[in-house]
């Protein structure tokens, strides 16, 4: 298959960079340490591309998280810790254990109902590494919304949970009252611990609307980053420095934009 020959390709590159001869210096002085952030941050270039629209650069982006797979699988390798050949294999079994619906006798006619059989495998996988808690392989170094949202999906399997998002609106109602009191106080502290728990129940409402907050959070910082540049490109025009406008100035030429 050529799938195969690109692959094998891939894999002879790689040595070639990390050989202590002849490769690349900074290639072969790596460790899995030294490129976790690399990995997150080429997660985040695909996040981006798809985000966009732009499928040249996804192709681009992909491939390079396919590359950091790669790194950490033959580091690995080298280490006598596991291959690539193992990791593909463990994904393959991990995804026909999970689809009993396809691969079984299990049944699914909605995505609700494949995404629960999902879960309910997840659960027991967790039971039978006798972890001490539900939240005890929830990662730590996860971006912290994305956490939130994990550990509140954690206790929900138990019932640990608002049924309706008219409780949790309740509960944001609460949680902003409380802010308004420690900022009253003027008490900074308070005002952290209050805002963290009004941002920690915003992103309960997300789940409840089935939304990824990610994906909302990241339009909300581009429609921002739009209309900002168009702010400037207005000012522009009637050759003003926007950094000279006063506040009510800036937010008449922003409600123009909008």
């Amino acid at each position: 298959m050529k799938l195969d020959s690109s692959l094998v390709k891939l894999i002879k590159t790689f040595r070639r960079l990390r050989d202590p001869e002849t490769g690349c210096p900074w290639d072969n002085t790596q460790n899995f340490k030294s490129i976790a952030s690399c990995s997150i941050e080429e997660a985040y270039e695909v996040a981006d591309a798809i985000e966009r629209e732009d499928y040249e650069s996804l192709k681009s982006e992909l491939g390079d998280l396919l590359f950091q797979i790669i790194f950490h699988s033959e580091m690995a390798a080298e280490a006598k810790l596991f291959s690539l050949d193992e990791v593909i294999s463990e994904l393959n079994d991990k995804l026909i254990r999970r689809h009993p619906h396809i691969f079984g006798n299990h049944k699914a006619h909605t995505s609700q109902e494949s995404l629960e059989i999902w879960e309910d495998i997840k659960a027991d996988e967790r039971k039978n590494k006798k972890l001490e808690s539900l939240m005890d392989d929830v990662p730590k170094n996860l971006p912290s919304l994305t956490r939130a949202k994990k550990l509140q999906k954690r206790a929900a399997r138990i019932g640990f949970d608002w049924k309706t998002k008219e409780e949790v609106f309740k509960k944001l109602d609460e949680e902003i009252k409380e802010l308004k009191i420690e900022n009253k106080k003027n008490c900074k502290e308070g005002v952290k611990d209050e805002l963290g728990d009004v941002i920690f129940t915003l992103v309960n409402l997300t789940r409840h609307y089935e939304i990824e907050l990610e994906d909302i959070i990241r339009k909300s910082n581009l429609k921002f980053e739009n209309r900002f540049r168009k702010m400037e490109t207005e000012a522009a025009k009637d050759n003003i420095m926007i950094d000279k406008l006063n506040i009510k100035e800036l937010e008449a030429l922003w409600q123009k934009i909008k």
